[in-house]
């Protein structure tokens, strides 16, 4: 495949081709998307249900019912749900952060798209996404997703990281060029 999909462990992208191709044959490849992204939410808002993913003191069949139950009252069902409970079954649920890293990857290659990871030091807008997607459109050619996570330390600006370039504008980086440069001056 591409280098995005090979570097995600061979367990996860094991799983997120078989699920990938299920779910080509059966038409569903945006529900099984948009489910896997409901679950990653749920995974993110909840520090009890990242425990029952990571935590080896569970069993298999303790991991199925609670993840069995959380999936129907969060409303995820079909191909999306039946591929975790597969997962929690096979002692392997600790593995579907990286499984639904390895779908994402294994899809945008087929659409022919790219991701690009952006770090802001508060959310962006809406109108800030669609102009970032379109710069990096320009820049790469190919059209972009953008996954976008905050962190208040860099004080402002953005950090981009688009396959292996990265372009680090944020204040904190600049402030610690500048600090770097100070010391060698004085």
């Amino acid at each position: 495949m591409t280098d995005n999909v090979s570097l995600i462990s061979g367990v996860a992208s094991r799983y997120a081709t078989a699920l990938l191709e299920l779910a080509e044959d059966q038409k569903a490849v945006e529900a099984v998307e948009n489910d896997l992204d409901g679950f990653e939410k749920l995974l993110g808002e909840s520090a009890d249900l990242r425990r029952l993913v990571q935590s080896p003191v569970f069993s298999a069949d303790e991991q199925l019912k609670a993840l069995s139950a959380i999936l129907d009252k969060a409303g995820l069902k079909g191909l999306a749900a039946n591929f975790l409970k597969l997962a929690a079954k096979n002692r392997r649920l600790f593995a579907v952060p990286g499984m639904i890293a390895a779908f994402r990857a294994a899809l945008a290659v087929k659409r022919g798209e790219s991701t690009a990871e952006v770090t802001s030091a508060a959310p962006l807008s809406d109108d800030q996404v669609e102009a970032l997607k379109k710069a990096l459109h320009e820049s790469t050619g190919k059209t972009v997703k953008i996954s976008a996570k905050v962190d208040p330390e860099l004080i402002g600006g953005l950090i981009v990281k688009v396959g292996s370039r990265m372009i680090d504008t944020s204040l904190k980086t600049k402030l610690n060029s500048l600090k770097f440069a100070m010391k060698e001056v004085g």
